[in-house]
């Protein structure tokens, strides 16, 4: 896919289809990484960010508990060879 690079103020920027923008789960405001290797240029999501913060938030509100059960139980495990 070809793209030109367009100028946004005093910058440089390159617009993002929609259809990539959604594959990728991203949209405005939402944090990326831009580096460079090989002559190219690499945008990357921000993988949860703030995850940690929220996960204290939940534990400290109570929020925390398994939506799913264990079904790896220590129990059943025991005797078992790996």
């Amino acid at each position: 896919m070809e793209r030109n690079i367009v100028q946004i103020g005093n910058s440089m920027g390159v617009i993002l289809p929609a259809s990539i923008l959604k594959r990728l789960n991203l949209s405005a405001k939402d944090p990326v990484t831009i580096t460079h290797r090989n002559n190219s240029i690499i945008i990357k999501p921000v993988p949860r960010r703030n995850w940690e913060a929220a996960a204290s938030q939940m534990h400290a509100a109570g929020d925390d508990n398994l939506i799913m059960p264990d079904i790896l139980e220590d129990e059943k495990m025991e005797g078992l060879e790996w």
